[in-house]
Parts: structure tokens; C-alpha cells; sequence
């Protein structure tokens, strides 16, 4: 097991606090109701056809993430998602991949003790507090 001075920097204890499922699950449930309005703009009935709204899921997170590092309900729940090896974005092509495994649901659910999910494990990246200030 690594010791905290071989731990990447994202996952330093004195420079970064992962953020909890609470916050995490909060967030999603806000991006999902977002993209769930968005959807309902596009399909006339949701309620036989839910693919619309997860592909607008997915592509609102791969590119919010990608770009700014955090969707809406991130925004609101004061979490960001960062690189595991040194604090910064992740990219679109790593959300993309992450969001894709985030609505498979079982790799999100599956964590390790740091709470990062498969999905966040597989993009590289871990979801982070972020600081008052």
C-alpha cells in the first residue's frame, strides 16, 4: 500500500479533500434532472424513449468535464473532477470515457477506498471538494 508521500498529488491529504458519495450523488441527481429537460425539448414522450436523455447525459458530462472539470450539479454541489497524476483537467476524451462508464451505473457503484469508482479509476481522474475561498 502506497504512504502518503508516494500518493499522486490529487490524492494529497493537506492539498485536496475527495468529496463524498453524498456530494457526488447529489450532483448526478441535479445533471440528471438537467438532462433530463433538455431531453424533453428534443423527444416528445421520455417516458417510452429514455435513450435521448442518457446520450444528452453523456454528452453534457463528457463535454462539461472535459472543458471545465465540472457539470451543473457539480457546480452546485461544490465539487470538481480532476487528473489522479497532477490536479488538472482531464480532457474530453478521458470524460467521454468516464461519463460512458457513469451510465453503465455497476463501475460507478464498484469504489475503492478513496471513493473513486471504476469509472473515475479507468478516466484517470478523482472528484474532489472544492475549497472555500
Amino acid at each position: 500500500m502506497a504512504t502518503t508521500s508516494e500518493q499522486p498529488p490529487a490524492l494529497d491529504p493537506g492539498r485536496t479533500e475527495t468529496a463524498s458519495f453524498g456530494r457526488r450523488f447529489v450532483a448526478l441527481l441535479i445533471d440528471w434532472a438537467a438532462c433530463t429537460l433538455v431531453a424533453s425539448f428534443l423527444v416528445a414522450d421520455l417516458r417510452t424513449n429514455a435513450w435521448p436523455q442518457l446520450g444528452v447525459f453523456v454528452l453534457a458530462h463528457a463535454f462539461f468535464v472535459g472543458l471545465f472539470g465540472q457539470t451543473l450539479g457539480m457546480a452546485i454541489a461544490r465539487i470538481r473532477c480532476i487528473s489522479i497524476a497532477d490536479g488538472g483537467g482531464i480532457g474530453i476524451p478521458r470524460a467521454l470515457l468516464r461519463a460512458v462508464l457513469l451510465a453503465l451505473v455497476i463501475p460507478a457503484v464498484i469504489s475503492d477506498g478513496d471513493g473513486r469508482g471504476l469509472h473515475d479509476r479507468a478516466a484517470g481522474s478523482v472528484m474532489t471538494v472544492l475549497s472555500r475561498g
